[in-house]
Formats: structure tokens, sequence, C-alpha cells
């Protein structure tokens, strides 16, 4: 699934990331796990993971078993309805398509 339109118009691995969360809303990530979701050397994670949390889009806590875990805010996640209009419109598979 991927993050809400509105929530688009950010670097590229910031959406990145927020992709990587939104599938894993319920349970978080890892550090390590978004370092292999997405496709970007560590600074540039790091670099977007600061920006979303000091823009409110991500909250850091401890896991259930003591593991700290990235998760995404309720608002950037879509409604299932609208995830499923969404999802790969022809706009969005041009943009895809031609690396915009």
């Amino acid at each position: 699934m991927r993050a809400r339109r509105e929530f688009r118009d950010r670097r590229d691995v910031e959406v990145a990331v927020l992709d990587a969360l939104v599938d894993r809303a319920g349970d978080g990530m890892t550090v390590f796990e978004v370092r292999a979701a997405v496709d970007a050397d560590i600074d540039e994670i790091e670099d977007a993971l600061a920006a979303l949390k000091r823009d409110g889009l991500i909250s850091v806590e401890n896991g259930d078993d003591d593991r700290v875990v990235i998760l995404v805010a309720d608002r950037v996640v879509p409604d299932p309805e609208e995830a499923r209009d969404e999802e790969q419109g022809l706009v969005d598979a041009l943009r895809d398509r031609l690396g915009l």
C-alpha cells in the first residue's frame, strides 16, 4: 500500500520510507527493516527519518520486545477504499515509468 496522495510530494526517499511504513502500519519497522525496504544509503534514510519525524508523520517507540520501532502516523495511511481507487492510476503509472 502507498502513503496517501497528499504526502507524496516529498523527496523520493521520504516517500519510499512512508510507503514501507504504511505497509507495516500496525507493527512498525526497525531502522534495519526500513533500510532493507528502501533503496537508498543510510545517510539518506536518516535524513528522511529526521524530516518525517520533524513533520509529525512518524513516531519512534519501544516495541513489545524492547525493540525501537518506527511507526507511521495514522493520517498517512490511506483508507482501504481510497487505496484501491488510487492504486496505479494512469498518472501514477506514467510517473513511475518515466522516473518522475
